[in-house]
């Protein structure tokens, strides 16, 4: 079965850096999941499953400059965890620096993993591409 997030959710971290994960998300997350730097300065979390064919697919590519880049970048920040009893994640420090979350966050399905961002960011990014995502969707799905 593929993992299905969508929605977006406001949540504040709490003064020891957990962050409460809606219970939709949860329930699709299960038990261990990965967290770890994303893409565009918010942080990603995959599932187990999703997280294995990620690195199914980095053993098959070509051991390049760039491929290693990344995959320092990528995996040096990851961090298996799971949700409490009271539904909260403990986000490592390195993670939230690098997303810049120091209170307010925006949790959001993207499909196959959950994006974490920190209020802030995700403001600047709607306000940057929402002007522009008709043009975006038509050069997405003009070659489908």
């Amino acid at each position: 079965m593929i993992n299905m997030f969508i929605g977006q959710y406001h949540h504040n971290l709490d003064d020891k850096g957990r962050l409460t994960i809606p219970s939709k998300i949860r329930y699709e997350l299960k038990d261990n999941f990965i967290v770890t730097r994303g893409l565009d300065g918010c942080l990603f979390i995959y599932p187990n499953s999703t997280w294995q064919n990620i690195m199914s697919k980095y053993e098959n590519l070509p051991n390049t400059k760039d491929t290693r880049n990344f995959m320092r970048f990528f995996l040096s920040s990851a961090s298996i965890t799971n949700v409490d009893k009271q539904g909260r994640i403990n986000i490592p420090e390195i993670l939230l620096n690098y997303a810049d979350i120091t209170k307010e966050c925006v949790i959001i399905g993207v499909g196959d993993r959950v994006e974490i961002w920190s209020l802030n960011h995700w403001n600047n990014f709607i306000e940057e591409n929402e002007n522009n995502l008709s043009k975006i969707a038509d050069n997405i799905f003009s070659n489908i």
